[in-house]
């Protein structure tokens, strides 16, 4: 019976009957109109590569050729730019995303904007090692005021990451809190699966509160979708949502 119940969320969770871009479902995120804001220094491209390495860090960029509606994006000369927020809120829901990073570059999805999978250059990092804070891993809460953290987030199964300069694909099933009635809480958050570059890195795992400074903010059953983009120089493509009943 207890196995029976930890697999029932995996199995729960069907795609929405109604599509929104008419390709099963799913919706296209690389496209400017569907974010509340959208940069203009943005830098599209259709080829992105690592740049020369520097001892200052926002130098560690990546190098792209800007090309007019190319199906990558960059954040930006510096890697740093706003994050994109969608206009459309999302309850359960699944995410294909496929990033690449520069050395020492930092990133991330954040569902509902308050829930974050990391993106960091964690190459090479032995898997008994691995925290919240490392690729894939879920970010820790922290203490905005002391500048430190409150836990070690929940780290990944296994270190999945691959080195800068290369793409990175991860997807993720997401289960939201569930809520009574009078608005209570009854069920947290759970990641019911999570696959980074073809390795289950998370698996049935409950998010019991928002991440990083974002702990202490009330919960909803619905939320705007997130990419973190202005920690470090990261590059886009093939990034797509599609919601869940």
């Amino acid at each position: 019976m207890r196995l029976l119940l930890l697999a029932a969320p995996l199995f729960a969770l069907l795609p929405a009957s109604r599509a929104k871009d008419g390709n099963d479902n799913w919706v296209d995120l690389m496209k400017p109109d569907v974010w509340k804001k959208h940069d203009p220094k943005w830098i599209t491209t259709d080829a992105v590569a690592l740049a020369p390495d520097s001892k200052k860090r926002d130098d560690r960029l990546l190098k792209a050729e800007k090309k007019e509606n190319g199906p990558i994006w960059v954040n930006g000369e510096t890697g740093r730019l706003p994050n994109l927020i969608t206009k459309d809120a999302y309850g359960d829901c699944e995410v294909h995303v496929e990033v690449l990073l520069a050395k020492g570059s930092n990133g991330g999805i954040k569902f509902h904007e308050v829930y974050e999978i990391q993106f960091f250059d964690s190459f090479g990092k032995k898997d008994d090692a691995l925290t919240g804070s490392d690729m894939g891993g879920v970010y820790p809460r922290a203490d905005l005021q002391k500048g430190g953290y409150l836990d070690k987030g929940i780290p990944p199964k296994v270190n999945a990451c691959k080195a800068p300069g290369e793409w990175q694909t991860l997807d993720v099933t997401w289960k939201s809190p569930r809520f009574d009635a009078k608005g209570e809480k009854t069920a947290n958050a759970m990641i019911v699966k999570a696959v980074l570059n073809g390795q289950v890195i998370h698996e049935n795992v409950e998010v019991k509160t928002p991440t990083g400074g974002n702990w202490k903010k009330k919960e909803a059953p619905t939320g705007s979708f997130m990419l973190q983009t202005d920690h470090g120089p990261t590059a886009w493509r093939n990034v797509k949502i599609r919601g869940l009943k």
